[in-house]
């Protein structure tokens, strides 16, 4: 084993098309609960309350839907030029360097061998809260607020790539990922990987393409407190006429209670509550999942309905 690099800190944000800009901004602030920092001609900034960044969400304007980039935050200048000397020492394709947005400064772009496309930025803006959003207690990003669903903080995503193993050498090899989880399949294929660079259980997974897209996104994920905040956000997404796919319930892999809806525009968007679940021990073996483990289903029987397998976002002419 290589000794873990801790050179990325955490996962900052990421951004998603719409071509229902007005429709899924509504559905983000009002409905799912995340607050607006700031909005520029073609993208909404979002965060929730807990986010100490400008935002964790940058919804785009776009002829469809999907992720536009992927953007991690590194742990100091110094990690960001290791891994940017490690990024080009790479195979993989590099865009180079951006100016950000508003929420960052500059910041290093590559692309994973599927399309998906990631930045490293160390440069942020951090949420500085107006009056009527500075919470009582000072160690706090912003004050808590009970609109929509309101989810604490940015949690996950999950990319599709028909080649999990490729993808699991690309977050290896470009942000010193840590695989938690994985699923063997029986033709010797992986069928996901659960990557982290912290000390949470995962802040990104892949999952192999099964619906003939390319450079997709599967899912993007915000974190709750408590199990009952996803029951009640399910009562309210109910009651917004917002399309329930599948849960709440209780996923085997990661234990998270999970709830997962699709925003205007198609685009899967899931609450979770991991609980207290964080990998502290520093020679974490991988948990390895078998095909005939998976196909009992979820954490309490729930079978996996077949959406969740081949709905993905921008969608594939014909295939769905």
């Amino acid at each position: 084993m290589t000794e873990p690099c801790f050179d990325v800190a955490h996962l900052g944000h990421v951004e998603v098309f719409t071509d229902k800009f007005e429709e899924s901004l509504d559905f983000f602030t009002r409905v799912y609960g995340l607050k607006l920092s700031g909005q520029d001609e073609t993208s909404a900034y979002l965060r929730a309350w807990e986010d100490y960044e400008f935002h964790s969400l940058k919804l785009t304007r776009h002829h469809t839907t999907g992720v536009g980039h992927i953007g991690y935050r590194v742990s100091s200048p110094q990690a960001l030029e290791r891994r940017v000397a490690a990024i080009e020492a790479s195979p993989y394709k590099v865009h180079g360097w951006v100016e950000g947005d508003m929420g960052h400064g500059r910041a290093f772009r590559f692309e994973d061998p599927f399309g998906h496309v990631f930045e490293l930025y160390w440069d942020t803006n951090r949420y500085v809260p107006p009056e009527a959003d500075r919470p009582a207690l000072k160690n706090m990003a912003s004050r808590f607020h009970a609109q929509g669903a309101c989810p604490r903080r940015l949690d996950h995503l999950n990319l599709l790539s028909e080649d999990v193993t490729a993808f699991r050498d690309f977050m290896t090899t470009c942000l010193g990922s840590r695989v938690t989880e994985q699923i063997q399949l029986d033709n010797g294929r992986l069928g996901g990987c659960w990557f982290t660079v912290n000390n949470k259980t995962y802040d990104l997974a892949c999952t192999e393409e099964h619906g003939g897209g390319n450079g997709r996104l599967h899912h993007v994920t915000y974190a709750t407190d408590q199990r009952e905040d996803i029951l009640r956000a399910a009562d309210i997404f109910l009651e917004n006429g917002v399309h329930i796919e599948t849960g709440p319930h209780k996923h085997a892999i990661q234990g998270t209670f999970f709830l997962y809806v699709w925003e205007p525009a198609g685009n899967r968007v899931e609450l979770a509550n991991a609980g207290a679940r964080l990998i502290l021990a520093p020679d974490w073996q991988t948990v390895t999942w078998t095909e005939t483990e998976r196909k009992k289903g979820q954490a309490w029987g729930l079978k996996t309905i077949p959406s969740f397998h081949t709905h993905g976002t921008p969608p594939v002419p014909g295939k769905e």
